[in-house]
């Protein structure tokens, strides 16, 4: 497996852990929403905010994948 730079390797532990908060914070806010009936708009505002938050680690996640498959690239 190639070397990947510090850089690399903190923006991937940044994109994992913004994986796991969102997760865990959507599944909190989608339980606290069914125990104390919240209306159903603040549970679609939750699911658009998870889907940033997915989307943006898929990026930073896929930028740094193509950077380390770049022809040429010593490996």
């Amino acid at each position: 497996m190639a070397e990947r730079s510090r850089e690399d390797v903190s923006q991937l532990r940044l994109a994992a852990l913004v994986m796991a908060a969102t997760a865990l914070i959507w599944l909190a806010l989608n339980w606290a929403g069914q125990r104390y009936d919240w209306p159903p708009q603040y549970a679609f505002l939750a699911d658009l905010a998870a889907i940033g938050g997915f989307v943006w680690s898929l990026l930073v996640t896929w930028r740094i994948w193509r950077r380390g498959a770049r022809p040429g690239k010593e490996g």
